[in-house]
């Protein structure tokens, strides 16, 4: 199950688990829309391909809440 991080590491801005416009790699950095543009699509971490983060809402993000453990380190 994704951890649906909170926060976009490069920037800091909140990235809630029930709206769009997260991107993911494949271990879970998470980047929001801007700054995923501005990577060009690969995550500086580990070189992955950014994707669209599915988001989780409804009874699914109630009985499985996002991480609270934010990643920006500013």
């Amino acid at each position: 199950m994704l951890d649906m991080r909170p926060d976009c590491e490069r920037c800091g801005v909140d990235l809630p688990a029930d709206e769009p416009g997260a991107f993911i790699c494949s271990f879970e950095c998470t980047w929001c829309a801007p700054c995923a543009e501005a990577l060009d699509d690969r995550c500086p971490n580990c070189g992955g391909e950014l994707m669209d983060r599915p988001t989780r809402t409804g009874k699914a993000l109630a009985a499985n809440s996002a991480s609270t453990e934010r990643r920006f380190r500013g």
